[in-house]
């Protein structure tokens, strides 16, 4: 199993934070290979989402169903198809980290543990001569790339507006 772990701070507290993490169907305004995001429930434990990704020639929908929620702490998932994978988001306060003039910050952490070599080969519909150990040489270099994207989008819509921030890699594959 592979396991990404990844960190950023937001100036907000996690009260104020996690109802963003929470939201997954905002999630195509963070990124541009995620196109759709259905929702198959209240939001809850049980709830189920269908996320349409898109990458050059290959396109799939991942199912994946919130296991837990401890709000405004943490909420975990699971994929339900094709590819064993499972994550969590985190929100921990960490007020040192705010600026001056900022109240108080959080820390958001996204963990995901998966085997990419799980995957159902024929659920991708891969273009002829191309293998799944290909595609997973070209996706695992672009995560963090997309982390990146995804964080500051997310931090922006948090806080309001746009800054830089800084994506803390604790662990990638």
């Amino acid at each position: 199993m592979d396991r990404i772990l990844l960190s950023t701070v937001a100036h907000r507290p996690p009260e104020d934070v996690f109802p963003y993490v929470r939201s997954f169907a905002d999630y195509p305004r963070y990124t541009e290979h995620l196109e759709e995001v259905r929702v198959h429930g209240n939001g809850d434990v049980g709830s189920v989402y269908d996320l349409r990704v898109a990458w050059w020639k290959l396109s799939y929908t991942a199912r994946s169903k919130v296991t837990a929620i401890d709000a405004p702490e943490s909420l975990e998932w699971h994929l339900l198809n094709d590819v064993d994978a499972r994550g969590t988001w985190r929100v921990e306060p960490e007020p040192e980290a705010a600026p001056d003039g900022v109240e108080t910050a959080s820390r958001i952490y996204f963990e995901a543990v998966y085997d990419p070599y799980s995957a159902d080969e024929s659920a991708l519909s891969l273009p002829r001569f191309v293998s799944l150990d290909w595609v997973v040489r070209k996706v695992e270099p672009r995560i963090v790339d997309e982390a990146e994207t995804v964080v500051q989008r997310l931090v922006a819509d948090i806080e309001g507006e746009r800054r830089d921030v800084e994506l803390t890699v604790h662990e990638m594959p």
